[in-house]
């Protein structure tokens, strides 16, 4: 069969799916923007939008959108006169890349990936005072919700990872979402009681140290990284052994940038200046996946904290590879974790609260229990083999199982 995967920044979700579908024999396809990245069988193309004409500010997220929708069907339509008609296209809906695909090919099914519903209050800009939005966020992001809107419309039905994502959207559109997370690799993402990591100084830590750990693709406040680092002087004081291990980058995945520092970690360091042993707080970046996995793998306690936003694989992984994970008390992590049975919560602006969390869960071995349980939650219900790619390779297939003569499939398990 003919797949066709859409996604800017390639694979993004799409990964397992892909690299699945190329290694069973199928002709895999994929529209992207320029990248270095590859998988294994898979055949490339990319495409480079033209920079939209200036408009009023409100529409700039549109008309970006606009010209990613134009470039992707101006490269299918390329696809289809050199013969490539796909049985199924896959795209992500946030960045306007699917919106004319069914132009192209009107009888080829059209899944969407539906990642999230701009809200006004209720979920991600109203919910930190430290940041407070600007007066006229409510009808910027009624502008900026167009692109969801009009992908709902495009696509024959669409998928989302969690429930808390999808009930976001309208309630008149549930039953077009199909709940089904991306999965996660347990076989791989597991505890090693062996694991050790170098540090740049050659220092050496392992399970015996008392390890905090922290990760986020970016350093920034929607994922905590403010807050976390209030709570540190505190625990550092209270663990004279304890170690904290940081991973992320030092640019802005989501909101915005700090007003007097380049990125969040100069901001945060300067604020607390003077505070923290710095040679017990290790800053390494982004880190390739089998360093990633040691970290997680020697921590003794990781922080995952989240506005109420997408959920992070980070949090799923962390709990896969047997972490005792202090969270915040958000809907996205409530939808996965209950406090005191597979983690411990904690208000996300309760910075004691945090640190008295951290230095709990660093006291002893008595929330072994907790690491096993988180463990067992997700092999149980986000195994990558077992579960989510089984599931979502059902949707794939029931909606190539024939042409669709509307554009409207109602899924058959939207949850």
């Amino acid at each position: 069969m003919n797949w066709l995967f859409i996604h800017q920044n390639f694979p993004g979700q799409f990964v397992h799916a892909a690299r699945h579908l190329a290694a069973t024999g199928h002709r895999v396809v994929f529209v992207t923007q320029p990248t270095a990245s590859r998988l294994a069988g898979v055949e490339k193309f990319e495409y480079a939008p033209v920079a939209p004409p200036p408009g009023h500010p409100y529409l700039a997220a549109v008309n970006t959108s606009v010209a990613n929708g134009v470039a992707v069907a101006e490269l299918c339509d390329r696809l289809k006169r050199q013969g490539f008609v796909p049985d199924l296209v896959v795209g992500h809906n946030g960045w306007g890349e699917i919106l004319h695909v069914k132009e192209v090919w009107p009888q080829v099914p059209l899944l969407g990936y539906f990642e999230f519903f701009y809200r006004a209050a209720g979920t991600d800009v109203d919910f930190d005072p430290e940041f407070p939005p600007e007066p006229d966020l409510p009808p910027r992001l009624r502008i900026r919700n167009a692109v969801n809107l009009l992908g709902l419309d495009a696509a024959d039905c669409g998928q989302t990872p969690t429930r808390w994502q999808r009930d976001q959207y309208p309630e008149r559109f549930w039953n077009r979402l199909s709940i089904i997370h991306e999965g996660i690799d347990t076989s791989s993402l597991a505890p090693d009681p062996s694991a050790r990591l170098w540090l740049a100084d050659a220092r050496a830590l392992s399970r015996d140290d008392e390890v905090i750990t922290y990760s986020a693709r970016n350093l920034e406040p929607y994922r905590g990284f403010h807050v976390f680092m209030r709570a540190l002087p505190r625990v550092l004081q209270r663990r004279p052994r304890a170690h904290v291990l940081i991973l992320g980058g030092n640019d802005v995945s989501y909101g915005r940038r700090p007003a007097q520092a380049q990125n969040w970690r100069q901001a945060m360091l300067a604020e607390l200046a003077g505070q923290l042993d710095l040679s017990r707080v290790h800053f390494l970046g982004q880190l390739p996946f089998h360093q990633y996995l040691t970290v997680l793998q020697i921590s003794s306690v990781h922080v995952y904290l989240t506005y109420p936003f997408v959920l992070s694989w980070g949090l799923l992984e962390a709990m896969a590879a047997g972490c005792l994970v202090v969270s915040s008390r958000t809907p996205p992590v409530e939808e996965v974790m209950r406090d005191g049975e597979t983690g411990l919560l904690v208000d996300f602006f309760d910075i004691a609260g945090l640190a008295e969390r951290i230095c709990e869960a660093l006291a002893g071995d008595r929330h072994d229990m907790l690491r096993r349980a988180a463990r067992d939650f997700i092999v149980n219900t986000y195994d990558l083999k077992t579960i989510c790619l089984p599931e979502y390779l059902r949707l794939l297939h029931r909606l190539t199982s024939s042409r669709l003569p509307s554009r409207r499939v109602e899924t058959a398990d939207a949850g």
